[in-house]
C-alpha cells in the first residue's frame, strides 16, 4: 500500500469512518506487530501493544498532517513508543536480582562442551561411513523429526525399505560410535 493510500485511510479514520479503520487495521497491522515484536520479544505483549496503538490512532488521526511527513513513520513511531512504554512499565530488572539468593548457570560446564562437541564429532564422521542417501534419510527422521511415510515418499521407495534402511543403518551407526 503506497502512503498516499495510508494517508487516505488515515484521513477518512480521523471523521470515523469503520470501513476505512478496518481497511487500514488490516493493511498496517502486520508491520507494526513486527515493530511492538522487535522491542517487546513477546507475542502476547507485542498483540497488547497494538490494540494500544490502534486505539491512540483512532483517537488522533485528526492530528495527523499528510504534508509534515510520512504516514509510515507516523505509525511507527506511535508503535515504537507504544512498546517503550510498555517496557518501562515492566518491574525492573535490578529487583529480580536483588530477590534472587542463588543465580545458578544452567549452562554445561567447559569440559561437559568439549565432550558434546567431541562426540557430535565421531557422529559426524560415523554418518559419512553411510551411504549418502541412509545417512540424509537418518538425519531426516532423528534430527528434523519426519516419519517414516514422509521419508518414504521423498525418497520414492516403500514404507518397509524406508524402515530397513534406517534400522540398518543405525545398526551401523552404533557399530561406528562402539570403535
Amino acid at each position: 500500500m503506497t502512503s498516499d493510500e495510508i494517508a487516505y485511510l488515515i484521513s477518512l479514520v480521523a471523521i470515523g469512518d469503520r470501513k476505512a479503520f478496518a481497511t487500514f487495521y488490516r493493511e498496517t497491522s502486520p508491520k507494526l506487530l513486527s515493530i511492538c515484536l522487535r522491542i517487546l520479544r513477546d507475542r502476547t505483549e507485542a498483540e497488547e501493544a497494538l490494540q494500544e496503538v490502534y486505539v491512540k490512532i483512532w483517537q488522533r488521526a485528526g492530528v495527523f498532517a499528510a504534508g509534515s511527513g510520512s504516514p509510515s513513520s507516523w505509525l511507527a513511531a506511535i508503535a515504537r513508543n507504544q512498546a517503550i512504554d510498555i517496557m518501562r512499565a515492566r518491574k525492573p530488572v535490578a529487583d529480580e536480582l536483588d530477590s534472587a539468593y542463588d543465580l545458578a548457570d544452567d549452562d554445561p560446564s567447559p569440559e561437559i562442551q568439549t565432550v558434546i562437541k567431541d562426540e557430535g564429532r565421531r557422529i559426524d564422521t560415523c554418518m559419512e561411513e553411510l551411504e549418502a542417501d541412509r545417512a540424509m534419510a537418518v538425519k531426516k527422521a532423528y534430527v528434523e523429526g519426519q516419519s517414516y511415510q514422509e521419508l518414504s515418499d521423498q525418497f520414492g521407495v516403500p514404507l518397509n525399505t524406508m524402515r530397513t534402511w534406517l534400522r540398518r543403518s543405525l545398526l551401523k551407526l552404533r557399530e561406528c560410535m562402539e570403535r
